[in-house]
């Protein structure tokens, strides 16, 4: 299940913490298999439990809760809205009404086509910058009104060489 490429990145993650504390590198091996495989199977997080040492259950409790993990497979773009109160209160609600409606999915869906999912997530810590989106774990976006949200979603698909 762990090609050779993959233990050599656990085995630099690993290295970073004592030997008997090794546990503690279930985080970047789950984020490693993610970057990966684009999601964490079962199967994975037992690889991983199997590699640190650890029950599967304690890999499992870490990747169902943080969000940032994928147990589904997802679209070529996770589209994540911080749907918070300080996100609330600067339009999230409508945020989220906009994006439902130009992708044509609900909160958890995928297009048909494979290009985008949508999330609710829990706070960016960037409250300021209400309401804010998070592309694929990475790419932070602020102040997404409407029209930005809609630009986003036309550019991320002309991107992809499709029609925005």
């Amino acid at each position: 299940m762990i090609s050779p490429a993959t233990q050599a990145r656990f085995d630099r993650e690993v290295a970073k913490y004592p030997a008997d504390k090794r546990q503690s590198a279930v985080l970047a091996c789950l984020a490693i298999v993610q970057q990966e495989q684009g999601h964490i199977t079962p199967d994975a997080q037992q690889a991983v439990a199997d590699y640190l040492g650890i029950t599967a259950i304690a890999v499992r409790e870490v990747a169902t809760f943080y969000n940032m993990f994928n147990l589904q497979p997802n679209g070529k773009y996770k589209l994540a809205l911080c749907t918070n109160l300080s996100c609330q209160l600067q339009g999230a609600g409508q945020a989220l009404q906009t994006l439902q409606d130009k992708l044509g999915i609900e909160v958890g869906g995928t297009t048909p086509d494979g290009l985008f999912t949508l999330q609710q997530c829990e706070c960016l810590g960037t409250c300021g910058d209400a309401p804010v989106l998070l592309v694929n774990d990475r790419t932070m976006c602020s102040h997404m009104s409407d029209e930005r949200l809609v630009e986003l979603v036309d550019g991320l698909k002309a991107a992809d060489g499709g029609q925005a």
